[in-house]
């Protein structure tokens, strides 16, 4: 599939500590990213925090060139962010300033708990409706109902706002096709792409969204406390964000101000330069290994893992398959009917294998509408290997 494995998990130091499917929590970084951070906060410690952002500046402009080629749009269109809350959030709430009572925003049953909870509060401040469009046969959102719902709401639909690939299962949503749905009707879209960059191709062009949120700590591999938003440049112009301070505008005059024209309105000071050029090299790694082998071997890794845990008396996989021919994501999810989710979380960690619990409030409605309260998941990337899914799978059976 064109990936070095043995090379990629040499340049992973955790590869040697742990085995990790937790990478839908925060991957092991690769060494040039660690080096990388390490080596700019060496820096800053001899001579200033600032003095160190100086000799970097060019490096640091650098990053946004290198995630506008990752996903396909200029520089100017990416602000750099701590996360991908902080991402969604800042598109988000500045496209609220304009939402008025009765208006719609169209989301899927799976959309994550973060990105609820601000339309939640949007409702609460504002008077607007929130509107779950139903689920196509495989679990994905309905298309048909999302053009059933533009048509009925009309102009009062103001956004649609999909989570690509849902935090709680190996879904990944026909982000595409709805993004054609939403520029056919001229609807904002707001893509959460927090577990697809990294893991899969992101080309905004043909998803069609307005705005993307992404973070660095998963599949990109780069360091936690960092994200990135894209944002169409025609979409900027009408957007004002909350807050703004001296990065994100200048004090034209005493009672005045003026934004910036780029994506970096949506910046705040004070970010962190070491782990933003961590990010920067992250991103480079993960295009010089290639998404496309990445998003193969991801697919095929848990595929493999799906089939094992399925073998596995008492073991149910809960991955929803979708529709339409699109591959599961390297997210896998099950329960035991002998052994709750928790329960396996710490006996897996007790044992050096680090997987995760994925709660009823990580993605609330899409877990009522299936009767689930919790589940384990196992996230693979292209570093593991197919021998530690099957150390994986023996520890469970041995439950």
């Amino acid at each position: 599939m064109g990936i070095d494995v043995a090379s990629v998990r040499a340049d992973t130091p955790g590869c040697g500590k742990v085995l990790h499917l937790n990478n839908a929590g925060c991957s092991l970084p690769p060494t040039p990213v660690l080096e990388r951070v390490k080596a700019h906060l060496d820096l800053e410690a001899a001579m200033g925090g600032y003095e160190a952002e100086d000799r970097v500046v060019e490096e640091h402009q650098g990053v946004y060139g290198s995630i506008a080629r990752m996903v396909g749009c200029a520089a100017s269109e990416i602000a750099l962010v701590e996360n991908a809350t902080r991402a969604w959030d800042a598109a988000f709430y500045a496209l609220a300033e304009g939402f008025q009572p009765g208006d719609k925003i169209l989301t899927a049953s799976n959309e994550y708990v973060s990105n609820y909870l601000a339309m939640l509060q949007v409702v609460r401040q504002r008077g607007i409706e929130i509107i779950v469009v139903p689920n196509g046969p495989g679990g994905e959102i309905s298309l048909t109902a999302l053009e059933a719902a533009i048509r009925q709401h009309g102009e009062r639909v103001k956004l649609i706002a999909l989570t690509h690939i849902p935090t709680n299962g190996g879904l990944v949503q026909p982000a595409a096709a709805v993004g054609r749905i939403a520029r056919r009707n001229r609807i904002p879209y707001l893509l959460d792409a927090c577990q697809s960059a990294g893991q899969m191709q992101l080309q905004v062009e043909e998803l069609g969204c307005d705005m993307l949120a992404a973070t660095g700590r998963k599949y990109l591999r780069g360091p936690r406390g960092t994200g990135f938003l894209y944002v169409r440049q025609s979409m900027i112009e009408r957007l004002e964000p909350t807050p703004i301070d001296m990065t994100s505008a200048e004090w034209s005059a005493r009672e005045e101000y003026k934004l910036r024209n780029d994506a970096r309105r949506f910046e705040i000071s004070g970010g962190s330069v070491a782990c933003q050029l961590g990010l920067g090299a992250a991103v480079e790694y993960a295009l010089a290994v290639g998404l496309d082998n990445i998003a193969a071997r991801v697919t095929m890794l848990a595929e493999q893992l799906r089939q094992a845990l399925a073998n596995i008396h008492g073991v149910t996989v809960r991955d929803l398959p979708g529709s339409g021919g699109q591959p599961r994501c390297g997210i896998v999810t099950f329960t035991h009917e002998h052994h709750a989710a928790g329960a396996i979380f710490e006996r897996m960690r007790d044992q050096g294998i680090n997987v995760r619990v994925t709660p009823l409030g990580s993605t609330r409605i899409d877990m009522e509408q299936r009767g689930l309260t919790a589940m384990a998941r196992a996230s693979v990337h292209y570093y593991n290997t197919e021998e530690e899914i099957a150390r994986f799978v023996n520890a469970l059976a041995a439950m």
